[in-house]
């Protein structure tokens, strides 16, 4: 793979540490997967509001754990960010991304979610 880096131009300290180069494809994945995570426990956060058979979906996944559909909200959300993970992985493990584009991203997507876990945001859809 051809280095597509300028590390040793922006931090010249790292020139002489002779450090392979790396594909920004890895990091660029979890970067996003992350924010994918979390706007998923944000949309299931308010669509436990707005639909009482979403409420029932996501309490099933409870048992006998006493925490109703928070259970089902952050299974959902963990099985959405490892599942995304997993494929931008596979898509991008040798590749060199635009990293600083997949960051802005992955932060947009997270804000979004998190403003939706807000309880005065939530509680306006129920």
């Amino acid at each position: 793979m051809t280095s597509t880096h300028h590390d040793a131009e922006i931090a010249p300290e790292l020139a002489e540490l002779h450090l392979a180069d790396k594909p920004d494809g890895p990091g660029a994945a979890v970067i996003l997967a992350a924010g994918i995570g979390i706007l998923v426990l944000g949309l299931l956060t308010t669509l436990n509001e707005v639909s009482e058979a979403i409420h029932s979906f996501l309490d099933a996944f409870d048992g006998d754990g006493g925490v109703g559909p928070l259970s089902g909200k952050t299974i959902l959300a963990s099985v959405a960010f490892l599942g995304s993970w997993a494929v931008l992985w596979g898509l991008w493990r040798t590749k060199d991304v635009d990293i600083r584009r997949v960051f802005w991203i992955g932060l947009g997507l997270g804000v979004v979610g998190t403003i939706l876990m807000f309880p005065p945001v939530f509680q306006a859809f129920g």
